[in-house]
């Protein structure tokens, strides 16, 4: 993928990378490179970054790949992923302060330690506080606006910006906040309890995720959303794939999982497009047997 705009990128104090592969940033496991890969210092690298960038030059976003299809022909412009730096974790009270590059599972198990109840659905979710704010990721009943108090972003212009409730507009699997924004950290609220009893939450659910999904395979988590409940008869997205007969379909070494037919998974060497391709199929089936429109749950980017 050739550069067409590195000479007029801002000088930061993070590192820019041309022509970077994301493969091995991707839990897939298979994806183009970002014409160029920008992994800020700070947030207020970041802040001078955007508010210096070229007029018109595509800015995406990524964590760690773990709900993310990179297209083969990767991404154009600059994609930026927050380093480490962007990860610390505290807590105050029963409030606890997380960066966007901090792991959900990192955060669930800060508050176990601080005696903070209400987290323990984030050690079920792949990925990192910044996706889980952008999609109001969640499982087994709870999401993260019932524990979201306040968000950093900074915006297109650079500008840091706090957002709360209110501003971030949750709905099932989504938040409604622009796309230019980059979420740098968040802060949650949860209740009193014993480490020990929401250890035990915690592990309960790790057992329960551990069996029913194939989290040890390359895969991008739950693909498609849950329908309304009301056109699809009650049923979950899953149990719309299963009974269109897509349990183990394959598209070159891509599969619809055996153990939950609701992920898809990469066998070997399956291109994204083996993946979005399987993926466009389920979606055809089960229109096709029910008359249901799937959405996809991951997110796809780039170019094919």
């Amino acid at each position: 993928m050739a550069t067409r705009f590195r000479d007029a990128l801002p000088q930061v104090r993070g590192t820019y990378a041309d022509n970077a592969p994301l493969k091995d940033l991707v839990w897939f496991r298979t994806a183009g490179p970002a014409e160029v890969l920008f992994r800020p210092a700070d947030a207020d690298d970041l802040s001078v970054f955007l508010a210096n960038k070229p007029d018109g030059l595509p800015v995406t976003v990524i964590g760690v790949g773990s709900n993310l299809l990179v297209r083969d022909g990767g991404i154009p412009g600059v994609v930026i992923r927050l380093p480490a730096t962007f990860g610390r974790v505290s807590t105050d009270g029963l409030r606890i302060r997380a960066g966007a590059a901090a792991l959900d599972a990192a955060v669930a198990r800060a508050a176990a330690d601080a005696g903070i109840a209400e987290l323990e659905f984030l050690r079920g979710v792949p990925g990192t506080i910044g996706g889980a704010l952008r999609m109001n990721a969640g499982c087994y009943g709870r999401e993260i606006k019932d524990i979201f108090v306040e968000a950093t972003a900074v915006d297109a212009q650079g500008r840091k910006i706090v957002l709360k409730p209110d501003d971030m507009g949750f709905v099932y699997r989504k938040a409604n906040v622009p796309d230019e924004l980059v979420f740098v950290e968040a802060v949650f609220a949860g209740t009193q309890d014993s480490p020990a009893a929401i250890r035990d939450r915690m592990n309960a659910l790790v057992e329960q995720r551990e069996a029913s999904q194939p989290v040890k395979s390359r895969t991008g988590g739950s693909t498609f959303k849950n329908p309304d409940s009301a056109l699809s008869g009650g049923r979950k997205a899953w149990q719309l794939i299963d009974e269109a007969g897509c349990r183990g379909l394959t598209h070159g070494a891509a599969q619809v999982s055996e153990k939950h037919c609701n992920f898809l998974i990469n066998t070997g060497d399956a291109s994204a497009g083996d993946i979005e391709a399987l993926g466009e199929d389920v979606c055809a089936r089960v229109k096709a047997k029910f008359g249901v429109e799937l959405e996809w749950e991951i997110k796809r980017v780039g170019v094919p």
